[in-house]
């Protein structure tokens, strides 16, 4: 399924404990696709791992790359994020020139897919780890969105709340500015009805921490987002 159809998408921790009894829910939950990537301790051992767990299910499959030695063979999409907010170049387009320069002359670049990303969450560790200090207020979350679509024409635009439920004004504010670029939303989703809130909004609905803390109201997430229309 082209990640363009998403409407729901489990995010895996490589670097967190999974059963593969939870992975094979996960897998057979109809999600529309997972994402493996993390913010630390992300190895190329822990993600063959979970490569290797969910490749024998039909779901589609997304490296999220936070460290080019984690990248492999195998994903259906490799998402690339470039932190917009970050200040710390290194995460706007620094490992990606390094990247480039090491592995450009060997990529497919039908499966690489950028994500604008805009962090909310001073105390969640990609913020940390990307050198974000400072909440984007509404504003600013729209100037990231024009960012997005208009200057660097991204095809995802992902408000990362990271642990934290998000402010729902704030994600509409930045989805009524998005023609091309695709709305994700990641961040704090623990209940059916958050799922539904942020699904009347967003174009694609992360779930990632709950999995690890409540399963069954995690897999029950993914009929609550696609029983939401899609948003214009």
């Amino acid at each position: 399924m082209d990640y363009k159809t998403w409407r729901h998408a489990f995010k895996i921790d490589p670097a967190k404990n999974i059963s593969d009894k939870q992975v094979e829910a996960i897998a057979e939950s109809g999600t529309d696709g997972v994402i493996i990537g993390g913010s630390d301790g992300v190895t190329l051992e822990n993600v063959l791992d979970l490569l290797a767990r969910f490749r024998r299910f039909s779901v589609p499959l997304a490296l999220e790359v936070s460290t080019v030695e984690s990248v492999t063979p195998g994903f259906d999409y490799y998402f690339i994020p470039t932190v917009l907010n970050t200040t710390d170049s290194k995460w706007l387009n620094g490992l990606h020139h390094e990247a480039l320069r090491e592995y450009g002359h060997m990529m497919n670049f039908d499966e690489l897919v950028t994500e604008g990303y805009c962090i909310l969450n001073l105390d969640c560790t990609a913020a940390k780890v990307t050198g974000v200090d400072r909440v984007p207020d509404e504003e600013d979350v729209q100037a990231y969105a024009r960012m997005a679509e208009h200057l660097f024409t991204l095809p995802i635009f992902y408000l990362e709340y990271s642990g934290q439920y998000g402010d729902p004004q704030i994600v509409r504010s930045a989805k009524e500015l998005l023609t091309n670029t695709r709305l994700f939303y990641g961040g704090g989703i623990r209940s059916t009805e958050q799922a539904k809130e942020m699904a009347a909004i967003a174009d694609t609905v992360v779930v990632g921490n709950v999995v690890y803390d409540d399963l069954q109201v995690a897999l029950k997430t993914v009929d609550a987002v696609k029983s939401v229309p899609l948003p214009m």
